[in-house]
């Protein structure tokens, strides 16, 4: 199945490498002129919008932003060119974020050839996509090698494009390339800003130095540089971190003072180095502080507090500060519900789980794919095969999908409860995500159906090499 993907992933890029040397598009430019000024005075009427603001619609837009495979929104992309519909930056963007989301870097480097090659200036931002995409698929160099190419796309390089590439080189344990571009900016043309500075503290701070990361806060004040919210909040949630809120406290303060207003994540980690010296009380006290202060609350706020009591066993409170916040207006977010129903889980109270997963879809919250994964994980936890199923046709149907342990202890529990068709049916959803049983899953079900066959063994090692 791999192979035929990718024959027709090749086979679409062949097609639009012969498309641009049969039909290269000419540019098409627009000047606006400036206004002339005139004494006569001059009004739309004003049910008339004015000929700038309309967009005319692409129907090439509206069509791949609907289609969920990648493969055919490149088929769909070739049969418009096909038809005559020359593709312009638009078109191209849209196919190349796209193909990004769903990491098919290979078709999305071809397409950027293809783009230079037809001269089609890119804007920035298609970039600075790019590189994220890079970054959180673990290619830094990918990433490195995209940003040094974006003049090539008559493409301007600006401080935000710079600012991406250097926290996905922090994100991606590249430090020190990232500290070495942090130092090469003003020869690159950059002024680093704030949020430059910001990367490079999270960088020092993620390796545990403080004292680099201090060193960094004080350049930042000699050199005029903005400290931001962002700048206390990393520094007060590493030394929350730490236990130290002493010293957190006193940043707080040192913030106040440079009129830098505390948010409600500043007060969230406060109150989450509070919880982990066991100070709960004194948690909840810092919600009317910062309420006193001018500070809405927030939901991560009551989820800090949520999380505490479900971590140290008290469901039942955690329950009714979730009713105390429904109470003040306060509608739960999924993360919220995910906090309550992942420590029900834990305690091996799966239904109860799934009526709060019930309650949150009521309320209109709609339920993500690490909500149905903990409830699929929570009901085979408790033996309850049946209710797993039922919460994975629901997951399906919601368009998540579980991990390949949770399909695996799904298949092995159906098959030991005698729920054949169920177990099936899961297999058959794991065929079409190309999803396979690991041997360890092969020897638990072949050890449980044969206890007393002293050939369980060989029976193992041939359904792996088969698979």
């Amino acid at each position: 199945m791999f192979r035929s993907r990718r024959r027709v992933i090749n086979h679409s890029l062949l097609s639009l490498y012969r498309l641009s040397v049969e039909h290269k598009p000419s540019r098409q430019y627009r000047t606006f002129r400036p206004e002339r000024p005139s004494n006569k005075s001059r009004r739309d009427p004003p049910h008339r919008p004015a000929a700038s603001r309309i967009r005319k619609r692409i129907p090439f837009l509206d069509e791949v932003k609907s289609v969920q495979d990648p493969d055919d929104a490149l088929s769909l992309f070739n049969q418009y060119q096909k038809m005559g519909f020359m593709h312009d930056y638009p078109s191209f963007s849209a196919l190349i974020y796209k193909l990004a989301r769903s990491r098919k870097f290979e078709a999305v480097e071809t397409l950027l050839d293809y783009l230079q090659n037809i001269d089609i200036r890119c804007g920035e931002t298609l970039f600075i996509a790019l590189i994220q995409h890079y970054g959180k698929s673990r290619m830094p160099e990918k990433a490195i090698e995209l940003f040094q190419r974006m003049p090539s796309f008559n493409c301007h390089r600006t401080l935000q494009s710079f600012n991406t590439l250097l926290n996905a080189l922090v994100d991606n344990d590249r430090f020190l390339d990232a500290i070495g571009m942090f130092d090469r900016a003003t020869k690159m043309g950059f002024r680093k800003n704030s949020i430059s500075f910001n990367i490079i503290i999270k960088g020092w701070l993620a390796k545990g130095e403080w004292d680099k990361a201090w060193q960094v806060f004080e350049e930042m004040t000699e050199k005029g540089i903005e400290l931001t919210v962002v700048t206390f909040n990393s520094l007060i949630g590493f030394l929350c971190g730490k236990g130290d809120l002493d010293g957190a406290m006193g940043l707080l303060e040192d913030m106040i003072q440079k009129r830098q207003r505390p948010n409600a994540v500043t007060y969230a980690m406060l109150m989450e180095g509070l919880c982990s010296l066991g100070k709960y009380e004194e948690a909840k006290k810092v919600m009317f502080d910062m309420e006193y202060r001018g500070c809405k609350l927030r939901l991560l706020n009551y989820g800090v507090l949520i999380n505490d009591l479900g971590r140290r066993g008290r469901i039942d409170d955690a329950k009714t500060l979730l009713l105390e916040m429904k109470r003040r207006r306060f509608k739960p977010d999924v993360v919220t519900y995910n906090i309550l129903i992942n420590y029900l889980c834990k305690e091996g109270r799966a239904p109860e789980a799934y009526r709060v997963l019930v309650e949150m879809q009521v309320g209109g919250c709609e339920p993500n794919a690490a909500t149905y994964r903990m409830m699929v994980d929570g009901f085979c936890q408790v033996q309850d095969f049946e209710g797993g199923l039922k919460v994975l046709s629901s997951m399906l149907t919601s368009g998540h999908c579980p991990l390949l342990e949770s399909f695996c202890d799904l298949v092995v529990g159906l098959l030991m409860s005698g729920k054949i068709d169920g177990a099936c049916f899961v297999l058959e959803e794991m065929e079409k995500r190309q999803m396979r049983f690991h041997s360890e899953a092969w020897e638990a079900l072949v050890k449980d159906a044969c206890p007393k066959d002293r050939s369980a063994g060989g029976l193992v090692e041939e359904l792996v090499s088969a698979c």
